[in-house]
């Protein structure tokens, strides 16, 4: 028995979960001009963590697509470019969102299953809810059409933009 409650102990402290007052923001993704993708995304700070939750819409299916916070929170353009480059406040070249040499933008793919839908899960280091530096309230978050190559700077090579939102604190 002594055993088992410390195995559930242990199993519970493993579960990093945010207090009710952890800072949080969400962005609501709209589409593009000729675009159908469309989403909500909630990021929860958790220490030195962001939990980023995304669930997106009329994707292509089964097609991975590029994922970005952007410097700026204006998706007034009508193509996204307003929302300009991606969100690099330490000058850092573009690159896979698990590595340290990368922009604080850089996120995972969206992997749209055939139906056209993605979800993604993920605790990103780098980027915060809080003020600072790397604060990603008022910035501006974009699908891409075309998936990123982790690589090609400073883009990626993720092509179009097919859905902007600005994020927002709650």
């Amino acid at each position: 028995m002594k055993k088992l409650l410390i195995a559930a102990a242990l199993a519970v402290a493993g579960c990093q979960t945010a207090p009710p007052d952890a800072p949080r923001a969400s962005a609501s993704l709209q589409p593009t001009k000729g675009s159908k993708a469309f989403g909500e995304v909630t990021f929860e700070q958790a220490g030195g963590k962001v939990r980023v939750v995304a669930n997106v819409a009329g994707l292509a299916p089964g097609r991975e697509h590029g994922f970005h916070i952007h410097e700026a929170g204006d998706c007034s353009s009508g193509d996204g470019m307003s929302a300009k480059g991606h969100f690099n406040p330490f000058g850092k070249p573009h690159g896979h969102f698990g590595g340290p040499e990368r922009h604080a933008g850089d996120m995972p793919a969206l992997k749209a299953d055939k139906s056209g839908r993605a979800k993604l899960a993920i605790e990103l280091d780098v980027i915060t809810v809080s003020p600072g530096a790397a604060s990603i309230v008022g910035r501006g978050l974009i699908v891409h059409k075309d998936p990123d190559d982790y690589r090609t700077q400073p883009t990626g090579n993720a092509g179009a933009r097919v859905a902007c939102g600005v994020i927002r604190r709650d």
